[in-house]
């Protein structure tokens, strides 16, 4: 009899133990039937941060504007600097798309293969007019290019001031160099202001300073701010490269189009994603439709489609 007892006591243990791995395991079984959650933001929703060069920032402000209106989850937090750190937010991953002046060049693109096997897509959203802005009392309101060359240039010190968004890597810069002085330094009398609001005042209270801005801090008509600065400075007409001798244009539309007006610029979208994120929702709205006809109003010129384009006199 103690040895049938035994052998009942041993059984019930082992029917419990096995129950209980059977629970055990059912349990488990459920936890992982259940479907994962993906937290990551998409183009309808989230938050991200994203770079852009600071002389875009008018027109990049409508654009962010209407898609958060359009996908009110959607939290995009646009951070303005110079276009040198730009692209170092994107290759330190603290940001996942910029708008810039220039793409990837060709070691950029290298460090990307390298870095992440994939390359990060880019292209041109809209071309923007690099504006020349002379004080409403200046009499000079026409350059020739070996004008414009000779005032960044020069050495010598002189009551003239040329006033720039930055004191270096900023697009404005960049382009200035690399199109005008064709890789020189800058001459002792370009200064530069912390940002493009900066460059505006500055030629606002001296007659005798000139400056560069994106074409969106003074082409919106609608802005109390920008038809305030109208009435202090207004833009200038450059020399024509592609026209006959003695013809000057003035950044519009029309002259950026047909490529009249000589100081015109790219806008870049580069994104850093290889999933459809929040990052790629909005490089794609750039060239949606709504996208490029912000640009149209804000008075760029569309890359992606075409608008009609009509001329604008900037008094």
């Amino acid at each position: 009899m103690q040895v049938f007892y035994n052998i009942k006591s041993s059984f019930k243990k082992i029917v419990y133990i096995l129950g209980f791995a059977c629970v055990t395991l059912a349990s488990s079984c459920k936890e992982k039937e259940k479907p994962t959650v993906d937290n990551r933001d998409s183009p309808l929703k989230g938050t991200i941060k994203i770079s852009v060069d600071e002389s875009f920032k008018p027109v990049i402000e409508q654009e962010l504007e209407m898609y958060h209106v359009t996908y009110p989850n959607s939290n995009i937090i646009a951070e303005y600097k110079s276009e040198a750190d730009c692209l170092k937010d994107l290759a330190g991953d603290s940001t996942r798309i910029i708008v810039i002046g220039r793409g990837l060049d060709t070691s950029e693109i290298r460090y990307y293969k390298e870095q992440l096997d994939y390359v990060p897509k880019y292209q041109v959203e809209a071309f923007d007019a690099l504006t020349l802005i002379t004080n409403v009392q200046s009499h000079d309101s026409a350059f020739t290019f070996a004008q414009l060359k000779s005032l960044l240039e020069d050495k010598k010190p002189s009551n003239n001031m040329v006033v720039v968004d930055g004191e270096n890597a900023t697009s404005t810069v960049t382009y200035l160099m690399d199109s005008i002085l064709h890789g020189k330094e800058f001459g002792i009398n370009v200064k530069g202001a912390g940002n493009s609001p900066a460059v505006l005042d500055i030629v606002a209270t001296n007659p005798n300073a000139i400056g560069f801005v994106g074409s969106s801090w003074i082409g919106n008509f609608k802005d109390p701010k920008q038809e305030a600065y109208l009435k202090k400075i207004r833009p200038a007409m450059i020399e024509c490269k592609i026209c006959g001798k003695g013809v000057f244009a003035k950044p519009a539309q029309a002259s950026i189009s047909s490529m009249q007006y000589p100081l015109f610029r790219p806008v870049y979208a580069i994104v850093k994603e290889n999933y459809l994120g929040l990052g790629s929702g909005f490089y794609n709205f750039l060239s949606s439709e709504r996208g490029q006809l912000i640009f149209s109003r804000a008075l760029l010129v569309p890359a992606q489609m075409a608008f009609n384009i009509q001329k604008v006199n900037l008094k």
